[in-house]
């Protein structure tokens, strides 16, 4: 799997835990929209898109089915975050 773009939107609320939204495409034939990029204690950390069940609890609508496809979206994500973010500083 290749990721072919991300794009981040960033927030600029600065009281809140979420920083920016982002999208991928995957080999220019499939996006994935609403990936979040959250504050976390030990730095910031990508969520996948996810929507909230009957009963409250929050579910992934998309997401990795292995680790190293978690870990290649994550930095690929937080290194655009960051480098919107130094260009809009």
């Amino acid at each position: 799997m290749k990721i072919t773009d991300v794009r981040i939107r960033l927030l600029q609320n600065e009281d809140s835990k979420l920083k920016a939204v982002a999208s991928i495409t995957i080999e220019d034939c499939f996006v994935v929209h609403d990936i979040k990029v959250l504050e976390g204690n030990q730095g910031n950390y990508v969520r996948m898109p996810s929507r909230k069940s009957a009963d409250g609890e929050s579910k992934d609508i998309a997401h990795p089915i292995n680790t190293p496809t978690r870990e290649e979206i994550s930095r690929l994500v937080l290194a655009k975050y960051e480098e919107e973010k130094s260009a809009n500083a």
